[in-house]
C-alpha cells in the first residue's frame, strides 16, 4: 500500500491539480499513514500549501481548534481532509464542510464514504482494491459493486463535463479490472451467507410459519431469479426444476436447524415453526443467530461481573473486529497493563481484542497505537444493543443477579469507569488522580472529610451551601467547576422504598413482617411460598431548583 503513495501524488497533479479529490484506501490506518505521505511529498514541493484554498488566519484557526483529532488537525493545515467512522461527530462534520465548500481539496476516504455521503469529486483515486479480513486473517477484494460506487464519485455534473477516475492495483490484476471496465460484471446475491439471520426475523414477525413458507419467501428473492442466469457461482448443477427444488429444501433445511441449535426457533413435526425467546430477541435487536447460541450454551447461573463482561465479548458482533499484523504483540502488552487477564484465550483472536479494549475504556487506560482508538469506538458503538439483548435473555431466565450485574456493566460503559470505582469519576473533568483533592476538614472540629461518592458529596454540600467550590478551586479552573456544578445539579433526587409481599394458601397477598437488628431492616420471607418485592422510586426534584415529586412503581 505504501508504495502506492507516490502514484497517488503524481495522478493528482496530473488529472486534477486545483479541483476536489477524493482518494479512497482500504482501512482508517491507511487513512493517516496515506495523508502523511502525501504532506511529505508536499513537502519538497514549491507550494506545500497548495491544496489549501482558504487564507491561513483567524478563521482557520478557529476552525482547527474545533477539531478533537490532533492527526486531522495537522492534515486540515494542508488542505487534506481525511473522513472514516472512528473520527468524532463533529471532526466527521467540520471534513465535510470543508470539502463541500472547497476550503480544502483532498478528501482520504475509507470505502463506506462511497455508500454514505454523496461527495462528487472531479478526480476519484483508488488506492488498491484489497482490504484485511479480520475474520479470514488475510487480504481479499473489495466487492466490485464497491468498486463501481467509488468510481460513481467521479465527475461533477454542475462543474465538470467529465470525471476521472484512477484505480491502483497490483499487475496480477490489471487485465481483470481493465476487463471489468469495459465488460462489466453482472450483481450477484450475497443472501447465501446470511439467510439464517432473514429468515429468523421473518419468524419473529410472524410472516414464515412453515417449510413451506420458506420456499415461498426465497422464490421472491434476487437469489432465486440469479440461480437460473448464473447458476455455477452459486455451485447448482443445473437449473431443471428438481435441482432447484434440492438446492433450496437443503438451503433452507440448513438454515433451520442452525437457528433450531441457537434455540432461535422450533420446528415441529408437522413443519410448522415457532419463534422462541432467543430468535425474538435477536430480530428485535438486530444481532445474529450464533450470538444468540453463545449466550444459549455459556450463560450461567454462577456467572460474575467479569464472565458476563467475557460473554459479551464472544459475541459473534466481534468477529470481525480487525486484528492486524503485529497487533498480536500490541495486545499481548496491552493486556499487562489491565486489571483482568485474558486467560488461555489467543492474542490474535478479535474477541480478546474486544475484551481488552473493554477494560481500556472501563480503566481510562492509554492505547498502543491510533487504530486502537478507532477500533474501541467501533467495539462501543455495538455494546449497548448487545447488553439490553444479554438483559432480556436473562430477565427471560429468572437470573436476578446477573440481572443486575449486565445492568452495572450498561452504567459502566456509559461512564466509563469500573463499578468498584468511586462514583466521582462520572464528574466531567475529574480523573483517578484528581480523586484526591475530594478531601476538606470540616469546620467546627477541622476533621478531615474525605468524599468517595457523588451522593456523599451531595449530603456533604446540603450541610456547607458553598462545599463544592471550597473543594475544587485550588485544583480545578473556574470554567471546571462550573461543568462540574452544572452536571450535578442536573441530576435527579430520587427516594427508593421496597416491600416484600407474600402468596398465601388462600390466594391472600400480605406483606412480609420486618423487625429491626443492629440498624439493619430483616424481612421474614415464608419459606416454599412466592414471594413479590414491590420497588417504588420517587423523584423528590433536582438541584436546579426543580419543585415538587412524582413517584413510579
Amino acid at each position: 500500500m505504501a508504495t502506492m503513495n507516490k502514484p497517488v501524488f503524481k495522478s493528482i497533479l496530473s488529472h486534477s491539480p486545483h479541483k476536489p479529490v477524493l482518494v479512497f484506501v482500504s482501512s482508517r490506518r491507511q487513512t493517516r499513514l496515506t495523508a502523511i505521505d502525501l504532506i511529505g511529498y508536499l513537502a519538497i514541493d514549491n507550494n506545500p500549501k497548495q491544496w489549501l484554498k482558504m487564507e491561513e488566519g483567524e478563521s482557520l484557526d478557529r476552525l482547527l481548534k474545533e477539531v478533537q483529532d490532533p492527526n486531522l488537525r495537522n492534515f486540515l493545515s494542508f488542505g487534506i481532509g481525511v473522513h472514516h467512522a472512528g473520527l468524532h461527530e463533529n471532526d466527521r462534520k467540520v471534513t465535510e464542510e470543508l470539502f463541500v465548500e472547497q476550503k480544502i481539496q483532498i478528501l482520504i476516504a475509507t470505502s463506506t464514504l462511497a455508500w454514505g455521503v454523496n461527495f462528487p469529486a472531479h478526480l476519484v483515486v483508488v488506492k488498491g482494491t484489497e482490504y484485511y479480513d479480520g475474520k479470514l486473517k488475510r487480504y481479499v477484494d473489495f466487492p466490485i459493486t464497491d468498486v463501481l460506487q467509488m468510481m460513481g464519485r467521479a465527475g461533477r455534473p454542475q462543474f465538470d463535463n467529465e470525471g476521472v477516475a484512477v484505480i491502483l492495483v497490483h499487475n496480477i490484476k490489471k487485465d481483470f479490472y481493465r476487463k471489468f471496465l469495459y465488460e462489466p460484471f453482472p450483481v450477484e446475491s450475497s443472501l447465501l451467507e446470511v439467510i439464517p439471520d432473514h429468515l429468523n426475523a421473518e419468524i419473529a414477525s410472524g410472516s414464515i410459519k412453515t417449510r413451506q413458507d420458506c420456499i415461498d419467501y426465497m422464490t421472491w428473492t434476487y437469489l432465486f431469479r440469479r440461480l437460473f442466469l448464473n447458476p455455477s457461482y452459486y455451485k447448482l448443477e443445473g437449473v431443471d426444476e428438481r435441482n432447484i427444488n434440492t438446492f433450496l429444501s437443503n438451503l433452507i433445511g440448513d438454515s433451520l436447524r442452525k437457528l433450531e441449535s441457537a434455540s432461535c426457533i422450533s420446528v415441529e413435526e408437522t413443519g410448522e415453526i415457532q419463534s422462541l425467546q432467543y430468535g425474538k430477541v435477536a430480530s428485535f435487536y438486530y444481532l445474529k443467530h450464533g450470538t444468540m447460541g453463545t449466550f444459549k450454551q455459556q450463560l450461567s447461573g454462577e456467572y460474575g461481573l467479569v464472565e458476563l463482561i467475557r460473554l459479551m465479548c464472544d459475541a459473534e458482533e466481534y468477529s470481525e473486529l480487525p486484528v492486524r499484523h503485529n497487533e498480536d504483540i500490541l495486545n499481548q502488552e496491552l493486556a499487562e497493563s489491565l486489571p483482568v487477564g485474558v486467560g488461555e484465550s489467543s492474542f490474535e483472536s478479535p474477541h480478546t481484542k474486544t475484551f481488552l479494549l473493554y477494560q481500556s475504556h472501563f480503566s481510562r487506560s492509554d492505547l498502543p497505537i491510533a487504530d486502537y482508538f478507532t477500533d474501541r469506538k467501533s467495539v462501543l458503538d455495538q455494546s449497548f444493543r448487545i447488553l439490553q439483548a444479554m438483559l432480556d435473555v436473562i430477565a427471560a431466565g429468572s437470573l436476578l443477579k446477573q440481572s443486575m450485574l449486565t445492568i452495572q456493566i450498561l452504567q459502566m460503559v456509559s461512564q466509563a469507569c469500573w463499578v468498584s470505582e468511586s462514583t466521582l469519576l462520572m464528574l466531567p473533568h475529574v480523573t483517578k488522580q484528581s480523586l484526591q483533592h475530594f478531601k476538606f476538614s470540616h469546620p467546627p472540629t477541622k476533621h478531615l472529610v474525605e468524599i468517595n461518592s457523588i451522593s456523599e458529596l451531595l449530603t456533604a454540600e446540603v450541610r456547607s451551601p458553598h462545599l463544592l467550590d471550597e473543594i475544587l478551586k485550588e485544583h480545578f479552573s473556574s470554567q471546571q467547576i462550573s461543568d462540574i456544578t452544572a452536571f450535578i445539579r442536573r441530576l435527579p433526587r430520587l427516594r427508593v422504598e421496597f416491600s416484600f409481599k407474600v402468596q398465601l394458601e388462600n390466594e391472600c397477598v400480605e406483606r412480609v413482617s420486618t423487625r429491626q437488628e443492629s440498624g439493619q431492616t430483616l424481612y421474614h420471607l415464608v419459606s416454599g411460598r412466592e414471594h413479590v418485592v414491590e420497588v417504588r422510586i420517587r423523584e423528590t426534584g433536582r438541584r436546579e431548583g426543580m419543585r415538587g415529586s412524582r413517584a413510579d412503581t
